[in-house]
């Protein structure tokens, strides 16, 4: 059998006739492999280019597994993991927090791609998005603030605010992520961040460090410390450094 004969259409967001044909190879395929995220590696494998077609027709045929389903097919083939989390969040499979951690963990290095998705397809989730894409990938929290930031200029504070609420030991990176692409909200990026970490001295300091390095005046830095409630003796280290 040729595969690529069975045509599998790209997802819309319109309803769409089934075709039988391609739910009874796919059901076919569950049977010889024993699960639907066998059989959705299976398919990936052979036709990596139809790999979202093949999670469409599986959502819609096999809901339940969808957990199976979007693991699988992201594991396979990552570079469709943007596609693949719109797709999952348009059908309502799971909430969009619970997708975005799914596919996630099931490829972390595409975080960007799974936050950048997930946000376009439910910005009012925003918020959540940014708590557990932090959360499940706490490494990669620069890229994901930086990321959603550059989608939603207007909420840079609102992102850096929740980031650091939900893993504040990435401060130092967060801001300086941040610092690159918004340098003209330096004073707001740096204030927001120090009050988010303002329990962490260490971690206060190592952000006034990252804040020197883009050029921010010792005096500034001074004022910084203080209403972060650093010593003069720790803000001289930083400044002398």
């Amino acid at each position: 059998m040729c595969f690529p004969a069975l045509s599998f259409a790209s997802p819309v967001k319109e309803e769409k006739p089934v075709d039988e044909f391609q739910v009874k190879f796919l059901k076919r395929q569950v049977d010889q492999n024993m699960s639907i995220g066998r059989a959705i590696r299976s398919i990936a494998s052979h036709y990596p280019q139809d790999v979202v077609s093949i999670v469409d027709i599986a959502l819609d045929t096999y809901p339940d597994k969808y957990r199976e389903i979007i693991f699988a097919a992201i594991s396979a083939q990552p570079a469709s993991t943007e596609d693949i989390v719109r797709m999952a969040i348009e059908k309502d499979v799971s909430s969009c927090p619970n997708i975005v951690q799914l596919a996630i963990q099931a490829e972390p290095s595409y975080v960007d791609f799974v936050v950048q998705a997930a946000a376009l397809a439910t910005p009012d989730e925003l918020d959540e998005i940014v708590r557990i894409a932090v959360q499940t990938e706490p490494d990669s929290a620069d890229r994901i603030v930086q990321t959603l930031s550059r989608e939603h200029p207007n909420k840079v504070i609102e992102i850096l605010t929740t980031a650091l609420d939900t893993v504040p030991y990435v401060g130092e990176y967060v801001v300086d992520a941040l610092l690159a692409v918004f340098p003209a909200q330096s004073d707001e990026v740096i204030t927001t961040a120090l009050k988010e970490t303002s329990s962490e001295k260490e971690q206060a300091m190592r952000i006034l460090e990252t804040a020197q390095s883009y050029g921010v005046t010792d005096d500034k830095l001074e004022q910084y410390g203080t209403s972060a409630g650093l010593t003069k003796a720790q803000i001289a280290q930083v400044i002398d450094n």
